[in-house]
């Protein structure tokens, strides 16, 4: 963003402010200065007026003239293209130095003596605006000949170039900085100046707006009878200044309007939304285009603009003469912003401030541009507005003044937050005694909790200003929950790593296409990325499996032929809900070529992979189990149970997921963190008896799961029971639809070595249980 002085002025005043100390206020209130350029006309360059200009007798290109210099007429030879009678010029007299380091003396130039040069911007150190020499107007203040040109403020000024953050948006134009010099300086923000210029009959005569449905915008539009529209020399420099040019006079004036109001300008030709010369009723119509944004028509539906993206040139106003619309817009930054990252279309330069937030006020930034015209024209102002609002809903933030000075870590006086909020444009009018009821404005996009609140307080008053205090050292008990959580994650780390897994760091963004066609659910579209880093990663990822995926097709096409990953990280919900998650991958070969296995080892399974994640996270437990998404193989699946707590899920990779990944056989498992164990080791008291081993060959009906005859057993087992677990499961023709599953009882007493009665009549319980619940008997 750049400013001048002399323009900042034109809404504050800088009267006894120097550069530098307006430089460093810059810096101290959050807009950094990128640059500095100082605009010093030498002395002795003094306005004057050509009275006379005559060919050179001896040169077609050169021009001799009669110029006015107020205290004398001096003849000066000229060779610019537009140099005439009648204006107002800069004139360096002799004994001017101008800034190349040239001194200008007498002359004689082809015979004719030249008393002075007739300067172009270039020649006194200005930036170049025009083709020849300059042609100075009142928009410059009153003119003085024989005055010298470095006492006007227009031509001794400073240039600042600001940096802005994404969020100031409303810093984007010349009344905004202000906006933030007055909080700084406790200086009143002036005003708009509003002329009550309407002369001509209404404007519903010749203009209608058609719209068919609500949009989040707001539009106004004003008409004019345009009539020798003359660019003013002001506004030629200043847009040089700012580094801006527009092909027609029309669109300088609505570009320097905005820039200086920071209301979205825009002219239209009248004739563009008339069907034909004859008609005098135009009539403009909003609509929602195909993708999503507000468009400006005409009747035949020929696009004259996108509202807050970009105008057609067919629109444009490329004459200074006749009727035009001039239309101020806004529209929310977070609406076009998202629109624009959802549908990329074409964009024109003053996208970039509807995206990061414009100025709102749209009768005051008609009313300026509107003045701005008719001062430099010979135009009339049809009376009355055309216009469409959206009521916005009130933003109100409440904070109390404990609450400021504790987040501060200081007192700050509230006459004087009071008046900094004020200045900002903030409504405190609700407040009470001790607590600030603050009313956002509308320009203020960025507001929106009290930690917001605090930082512009605390930029105004200056973080230098605010008292230092000691530090108070204090020993306090350090290991609170996150440190726990730390350790935790550590822990299981470490175990990943020494069970031979190697840890994976991806980005918490992933692919939102490759996502939901493995069937995850992702992201809301309402809580979506507005603008992802790339096409590939434009949403959170709901899980760490298909990160894992990619990188081990990528360590197998880099020539690894066992791939064993692991990751801890953060998921998000379809409301953006973060969770933590442990994942594990498994491909290819499950051990190294060694003598032992000849040189081939063998592919890992489903045993080899469970055991490696009970190495990891301790004793498991699977359940029968279907996984929601299409990454698992439909019959290797199974619900993963740690201490009777449902942890997550483990599955071999759909075959076809397999072959796109270019892998071989390959398991995955996905834990939630938080339901993995991480608590204080206690000692358990362990039996000096002899342990007894039984086994049971039971005929089992194929219907029946194994998660069913473990219930029955565990419901009814005796205290001296520790453990059993199937050895071994058999079938054939002879059985029909039963099978022969073998299952092995561990028996311990505490107190004593067990009896054969003991473990007799602790087997006839678990066999009558299974026999009257499932009708299970011994083979």
């Amino acid at each position: 963003m750049i400013v001048t002085r002399s323009w900042l002025n034109e809404w504050i005043d800088l009267d006894g402010i120097s550069t530098e100390e307006l430089a460093k206020t810059f810096n101290s209130i959050g807009l950094e200065v990128d640059r500095i350029e100082e605009f010093n006309v030498p002395k002795k360059v003094v306005f004057g007026k050509v009275l006379e200009c005559e060919k050179h007798p001896d040169a077609d290109k050169l021009n001799v003239c009669k110029v006015d210099l107020g205290t004398a007429i001096r003849q000066i030879v000229c060779g610019a293209k537009n140099v005439r009678a009648g204006l107002t010029v800069v004139v360096a007299t002799i004994g001017a130095e101008l800034p190349g380091g040239m001194v200008i003396k007498p002359v004689q130039l082809r015979g004719v003596d030249s008393e002075g040069m007739i300067c172009s911007p270039g020649e006194i150190g200005l930036h170049s605006f025009c083709d020849g020499i300059m042609e100075v107007d009142t928009s410059v203040g009153e003119i003085t000949l024989g005055a010298e040109v470095c006492e006007n403020p227009y031509f001794n000024d400073a240039l600042i170039e600001i940096e802005l953050t994404a969020n100031r948006g409303d810093c984007l134009s010349i009344r905004g900085v202000a906006r933030d010099l007055s909080a700084a300086f406790d200086r009143p923000l002036k005003d708009y100046s509003v002329s009550d210029n309407d002369d001509m009959r209404g404007i519903g005569r010749i203009l209608s707006l058609v719209h068919d449905k609500e949009l989040d915008i707001n539009l106004r539009y004003k008409a004019l009878e345009l009539d020798t529209l003359s660019l003013p020399f002001l506004v030629k420099m200043r847009l040089a200044q700012i580094e801006e040019s527009r092909e027609s006079d029309v669109e300088s004036i609505m570009l320097y309007a905005t820039h200086s109001t920071g209301v979205i300008m825009r002219a239209y030709s009248h004739s563009f939304f008339a069907n034909d010369d004859e008609q005098k009723m135009a009539r403009v119509h909003l609509s929602e285009d195909e993708e999503g944004f507000a468009s400006i028509t005409s009747d035949e539906a020929q696009i004259a603009s996108t509202v807050g993206v970009i105008q057609k040139e067919e629109s444009k106003v490329t004459d200074n003469n006749g009727v035009i619309l001039i239309e101020a817009s806004y529209i929310p930054p977070d609406i076009i912003s998202k629109k624009m990252d959802e549908n990329k279309v074409e964009s024109g330069p003053l996208f970039y401030r509807t995206s990061r937030g414009s100025e709102p006020e749209l009768e005051a930034g008609l009313s300026f541009c509107i003045d701005l015209i008719e001062k430099y024209s010979n135009s009339s102002t049809f009376s009355g507005t055309i216009e469409l609002s959206n009521s916005v809903k009130e933003k109100i933030i409440t904070v109390s003044k404990q609450e400021i000075d504790e987040i501060i870590g200081a007192k700050i006086d509230k006459a004087v937050i009071t008046k900094i909020l004020k200045n900002l444009g903030f409504n405190t009018t609700k407040s009470t005694v001790d607590n600030y009821v603050i009313s956002v404005p509308q320009y203020r996009h960025d507001i929106v909790n009290k930690q917001d609140i605090v930082e512009e307080i605390v930029r105004m008053v200056g973080i230098d200003n605010i008292p230092a205090k000691p530090f108070v050292l204090t020993e306090d008990n350090r290991l609170e929950d996150n440190y726990f959580e730390y350790k935790k994650r550590m822990h299981y780390r470490m175990r990943g790593a020494q069970s031979g897994f190697f840890e994976s760091v991806h980005f918490v963004f992933d692919e939102k296409k490759v996502l939901n066609s493995y069937g995850f659910e992702t992201t809301k579209a309402e809580l979506e990325l507005l603008n992802p880093i790339v096409q590939t990663l434009d949403t959170l990822r709901p899980t760490l499996l298909t990160g894992l995926l990619k990188a081990a097709s990528q360590n197998k096409k880099n020539g690894y032929s066992s791939v064993k990953l692991f990751e801890v990280g953060s998921v998000f919900s379809p409301t953006r809900e973060e969770s933590l998650k442990m994942a594990f991958i498994f491909s290819g070969d499950k051990e190294a070529e060694t003598l032992l296995n000849a040189g081939r080892p063998a592919k890992v399974d489903f045993g080899t992979f469970v055991q490696k994640i009970a190495d990891v996270i301790g004793d498991v437990e699977l359940r029968q189990y279907e996984t929601t998404h299409s990454l698992s193989h439909p019959y290797q699946c199974a619900e993963v149970y740690v201490a009777g707590k449902r942890a997550g899920e483990l599955f071999k990779v759909h075959p076809e997921v397999q072959e796109a990944y270019d892998l071989e056989d390959t398991f995955m498992c996905e834990l939630d963190f938080d339901a993995l164990t991480y608590e204080l080791k206690v000692a358990r008291k362990t039996s000096k008896f002899q342990a007894s081993f039984r086994d049971l060959s039971l005929l089992v009906s194929k219907d029946i799961t194994f998660e069913a005859i473990k219930t029955v057993i565990n419901t009814n087992a005796t205290k001296e029971l520790v453990r059993f677990y199937p050895v071994d499961k058999y079938s054939d023709e002879s059985l029909g639809d039963n099978i022969s599953l073998s299952l092995r009882f561990v028996l311990q007493s505490d107190e004593k070595t067990l009896e054969e009665e003991d473990i007799t009549n602790a087997m006839e319980s678990i066999l009558n249980a299974l026999k009257d619940e499932l009708g299970i008997g011994l083979r």
